[in-house]
């Protein structure tokens, strides 16, 4: 089903960056959730900002998730590009396990959040890791991509700005 198209769909990259700017909210903004829950555990009344924002975090993390599972369904279907021309093996595999382990929180995160509202308050413990892990994740995501950019002079980069983009 899934073939090895010449670069990114419009779509797909849509998907790519919808999911960053959610996620970014989520890092910026997702210390709301944690003031609304100690609040209601502590019987404090919780300013209407973080209330607002408490609310934004719980919603826009089933966005990513819905939107993550979208975006494994048209990368099913549509595939995805090859890595550029001249990528070593290690390179490659890198770049891929940087990928699935991207997938895995993006999954993971939302997943784990919505336990520990529903289910039991020790999986926020676990939620709260992500954090951390997704900064050094999209850190180097970034810096590899900016590393391709300016210095390896590929296509890495332009591929997931420009539907269609060969490499």
């Amino acid at each position: 089903m899934s073939k090895t198209p010449a670069g990114y769909s419009g779509l797909q990259i849509g998907l790519h960056w919808g999911v960053a700017a959610l996620v970014l909210f989520q890092l910026i903004f997702g210390e709301s959730m944690v003031a609304v829950i100690e609040g209601a555990e502590e019987g404090e009344t919780v300013s209407s900002t973080d209330q607002f924002l408490g609310s934004a975090h719980y919603w826009v993390g089933i966005s990513i998730l819905g939107l993550v599972a979208l975006r494994v369904i048209v990368r099913l279907v549509q595939g995805a590009p090859a890595h550029v021309a001249g990528t070593s093996q290690l390179a490659g595999l890198a770049s891929s396990a940087l990928h699935a382990l991207f997938y895995v929180l993006l999954f993971a995160v939302p997943i784990t959040g919505l336990l520990a509202i529903n289910v039991s308050d020790s999986f926020g413990e676990i939620h709260a890791l992500a954090k951390p892990a997704f900064i050094v994740l999209i850190a180097v995501h970034a810096l590899a991509a900016l590393f391709h950019h300016f210095f390896l002079r590929d296509a890495t980069l332009r591929r997931i700005i420009v539907p269609g983009a060969k490499s």
